[in-house]
């Protein structure tokens, strides 16, 4: 098995790719060890000294590292980690998981604005910032603005404002009037 890597414009987070599906659908994000338990492949990850949150996409897990730590000091060990994993034979996930981000259903007046936003950002934005290693999913709209949670590389990324206000918003007012503003939600 043969894992690649690539650098992310978040230099805290680096994107594997195990060169097979991750996730058949969806995204996975364990912010904290803690949270690692529906998921062998995380826990066995996060068991890595350094490790401060794990992010899974179709292809792809990304990893993030803790500030006083170096990437050449704890990859080969988050290689190792991905490797023994999947000639275990254990599942990425445990049951159902795997959460298919940003589909909340939302009903009312405003449903016609949203499934438009939902649209854009599935076929324009969420492609996009899953080559950098992330996902970008839906939490609401209100009164013009549009409430975005980032995860994976784009959590925490120092370009992510930059990508909410420039690209994303711009993006979302250009296509649908009603949007007046994009702000980020932690959760």
């Amino acid at each position: 098995m043969f894992i690649q890597t690539e650098s992310t414009p978040n230099p805290a987070t680096l994107k594997f790719l195990p060169g097979q599906t991750v996730l058949e659908a969806g995204t996975a994000d364990f912010p904290s060890a803690e949270k690692s338990g529906s998921s062998p492949l995380a826990e066995r990850i996060f068991r890595v000294p350094g490790v401060s949150g794990v992010f899974f996409g179709n292809d792809f897990v990304t990893v993030t590292k803790g500030e006083a730590i170096e990437w050449d000091h704890i990859k080969p060990a988050i290689l190792g980690a991905i490797m023994e994993h999947y000639q275990s034979g254990q599942p990425v996930m445990l049951g159902e998981s795997a959460v298919a981000s940003g589909h909340a259903e939302h009903t009312g007046e405003d449903s016609a604005i949203v499934n438009q936003i939902k649209e854009l950002l599935d076929t324009r934005v969420r492609p996009a910032v899953a080559q950098d290693g992330g996902d970008i999913t839906f939490h609401g709209f209100d009164r013009g603005v549009v409430y975005l949670h980032m995860q994976g590389a784009c959590a925490g990324c120092p370009s992510s404002t930059i990508t909410l206000k420039m690209g994303i918003e711009n993006l979302l007012r250009h296509y649908i009037p009603e949007v007046t503003e994009v702000r980020p939600v932690g959760l």
